[in-house]
Parts: structure tokens; sequence; C-alpha cells
């Protein structure tokens, strides 16, 4: 069972640089490979997972399991890179899923 609140980043080195700083549990992974590994390694420690859009978007497929579970929630958010729109895209779609309607975006 996961701890209630527990939340993680993962991202490139620079864009979870300040979330670390801040004290927050944040690793880092260039690729891929590398964020599966970790993703593996902590969706059962956290409820919460915020992954950068550009990761997010290459583990499309493989982020498919965590929809079928309560948690973790992964979630896609902006690197230093800036947004692409996926993250925004993603929760839209969830939202859409689990409600039936768009109440964040009114699109």
């Amino acid at each position: 069972m996961a701890v209630k609140g527990k939340t993680a980043f993962v991202g490139d080195g620079e864009s979870i640089l300040v979330f670390r700083a801040a004290g927050a549990d944040a690793f880092p992974a260039e690729d891929e490979s590398s964020a599966k590994e970790i993703l593996r390694k902590i969706a059962k420690e956290y409820q919460v997972i915020f992954l950068t859009e550009e990761l997010a978007l290459s583990l499309g497929s493989f982020l498919k399991r965590f929809d079928e579970q309560p948690y973790p929630v992964v979630l896609a958010v902006p690197s230093k890179n800036g947004s692409t729109g996926f993250g925004e895209q993603a929760l839209k779609s969830a939202m859409e899923r689990a409600l039936g309607v768009d109440i964040l975006f009114n699109n």
C-alpha cells in the first residue's frame, strides 16, 4: 500500500533540479529506458508521480498500465523546455474518460 500523499518527480536532471532543491523526491531520467526502470521501482511507493512531457510522450503505451489501478497517478508536466501540450491533452482525456465530460477546459 502506498504512503498517503507521497509524491515524486521524474525527468531530466535540469527539469527536476528545482524540486530536488526544495526537498522533494526527484529522480533523474535522461531517456525512455531509465524512466521505465525508475517508474517500475517507485510505482508502489508513491501515489502521485509527475513525469516530464517528453518522457511521458515516449512512454505512452508503457504508462497505460497505470490507468488500470488507482495509484500511482502519473501526470505529465512541462520540462525545462516548456510545454508541448501533451500533459494538458492527457489530463483532458483522463477527465473525459472518468466523468464523461470536459470540466476543465470546456472544449
